[in-house]
């Protein structure tokens, strides 16, 4: 299977485009909704943080509290860093499930932290959903409604967008308005149709 990295910093409008693809017939492996799967009620995961936090880790319905959970890990690295040590290797493990059992023309695997978890080796090329600096911040204030600080936290934590744009084969850039969307990721769309379809050779070239 001929895979698709799609990366970008919060904000950036990830899941805007991926679900363009998926429109398009794309399957879409997808870490943060891995992510929240992980954390269901009576999950391995859940269970550990419950343990490690107490009741204030859970909202009143016994789901997990992300925000609280998100405002702790953010404010302190070694919390951070256990959170990580608990989730990543059951992440990683969904992802590699999903992806073998994915059967469209390509898949793709979005992923906010694709660089920094070194996800990239699972990957034949990488897309990157670029929006400046001012744009991140506003749209991630706007719909999590968290503080500028915390926003600025998250940013901190994931890779610059320098070092994204560096990883990138190919940029989707999403400063304007949702409807410039459709005509790049349908370009890129019948790009990675000819790159993944089996007449080709490795490297790309017709055979």
């Amino acid at each position: 299977m001929w895979v698709l990295g799609v990366t970008g910093g919060i904000g950036s409008g990830k899941t805007t485009v991926t679900d363009l693809f998926a429109a398009l017939g794309i399957v879409v492996v997808d870490a943060d909704r891995i992510a929240r799967a992980i954390m269901e009620p009576g999950s391995t995961a859940l269970n550990a943080v419950s343990e490690r936090y107490g009741a204030q880790a859970l909202l009143t319905d016994g789901t997990l509290n992300r925000r609280w959970l998100r405002e702790r890990v953010f404010s302190d690295p070694t919390e951070k860093a256990w959170l990580n040590q608990l989730t990543h290797p059951l992440i990683r493990q969904q992802l590699l499930e999903q992806l073998k059992q994915a059967r469209s023309p390509y898949v793709i695997l979005s992923a906010p932290l694709l660089l920094e978890n070194k996800l990239t080796t699972l990957c034949d090329r990488v897309l990157v959903v670029d929006v400046s600096p001012t744009t991140q911040r506003e749209r991630t204030m706007a719909r999590d409604q968290v503080s500028s600080a915390q926003v600025e936290a998250i940013i901190q934590a994931q890779a610059s967008r320098a070092e994204r744009l560096a990883a990138a084969d190919d940029i989707i850039h999403n400063d304007g308005p949702q409807h410039e969307l459709g005509p790049q990721v349908e370009h890129l769309h019948e790009l990675y149709l000819k790159l993944a379809s089996p007449a080709l050779q490795p490297d790309g070239k017709p055979l």
